[in-house]
């Protein structure tokens, strides 16, 4: 079994071997392993590239300039424009192809003005088994994705990180802003800024860093956190303000999924009915929410 020494150095030579890369950086622990190794192996013949678009979140695009910084890379913002694509903004199943498709494309055009010869992610083989559409986009552009190549997965990539310090080895996942509307209601800037909102809202009023509020039709609002926090959602003061809040932002209705956190809850969806329970905030007291009522 290789050690992750030896895991790191095997990653930085086949990133070595593509001479200069741009890497698709969002600023999470996958591709910032990626950068790291690129920066480590190439230095100024490697660049990150992250899309800013309305679908990042604020403090998302923030955290991409911080890990860019202490890994030393050279690091490029470009705007995509995936929200004039009327097949992105439909959100059915295979949004995430055009958002991947607007960036890959983008990126591509640029690769002789980057000093790049080839395109790289940070795609693990924990990939390999979701609903990935964005990874048919990197296929049709030739992105490269060496932690794949290598068999590495998501445990792996932390113990990566780990080795080489990096601030977001135990950062949780964080897809953007648009993941969280359900499939076939509209993405809109509108939502995906009050999504942020929301979730931005909710973290200084509990400290919850893993939650997601998810849009569904009609205007909901779902609030997922981890079961063993639902606790500190329903103290009277703390629902009345998110309660206020979301509602201000344009949510009609507010619900806490009583199921708990999960990510890439939304493309159960796309193969069955996932049965959810929803709690309203506006109307329930703390001893139906925890009996389901």
């Amino acid at each position: 079994m290789q050690s992750v020494t030896q895991i790191a150095e095997a990653l930085i030579q086949r990133i070595r071997e593509m001479q200069s890369v741009a890497v698709a950086f969002s600023g999470g622990v996958d591709s910032a392993v990626v950068a790291k190794a690129a920066e480590l192996a190439l230095s100024g013949n490697a660049v990150a590239v992250t899309a800013v678009s309305p679908s990042l979140a604020i403090a998302e695009l923030k955290l991409a300039r911080e890990v860019a910084t202490q890994i030393g890379i050279r690091h490029i913002e470009v705007s995509t424009r995936e929200f004039t694509r009327p097949e992105y903004r439909r959100n059915a199943g295979d949004r995430c192809f055009f958002c991947k498709d607007t960036l890959y494309e983008l990126t591509s055009s640029r690769m002789a003005e980057l000093g790049a010869l080839v395109l790289i992610n940070g795609s693990n083989t924990d990939d390999l088994g979701d609903h990935r559409p964005g990874m048919k986009a990197a296929e049709n552009y030739s992105v490269r994705s060496p932690l794949i190549e290598l068999g590495i997965n998501k445990s792996t990539v932390r113990e990566l990180a780990r080795h080489w310090g990096l601030t977001v080895a135990d950062k949780p996942a964080s897809p953007c802003l648009a993941s969280r509307i359900a499939y076939g209601v509209e993405v809109t800037e509108e939502r995906v800024h009050r999504i942020d909102q929301a979730e931005t809202l909710i973290r200084s009023l509990t400290g919850i860093q893993e939650l997601r509020v998810r849009l569904e039709a009609g205007e909901l609002a779902r609030i997922e956190v981890p079961k063993s926090q639902i606790d500190l959602l329903l103290q009277p003061a703390i629902r009345e303000q998110i309660t206020r809040g979301l509602k201000s932002f344009g949510f009609r209705t507010v619900t806490i999924d009583l199921e708990g956190f999960r990510s890439g809850n939304l493309n159960s969806a796309l193969t069955v009915d996932s049965g959810l329970a929803f709690v309203q905030l506006q109307s329930v007291s703390h001893s139906d929410a925890l009996h389901g009522t």
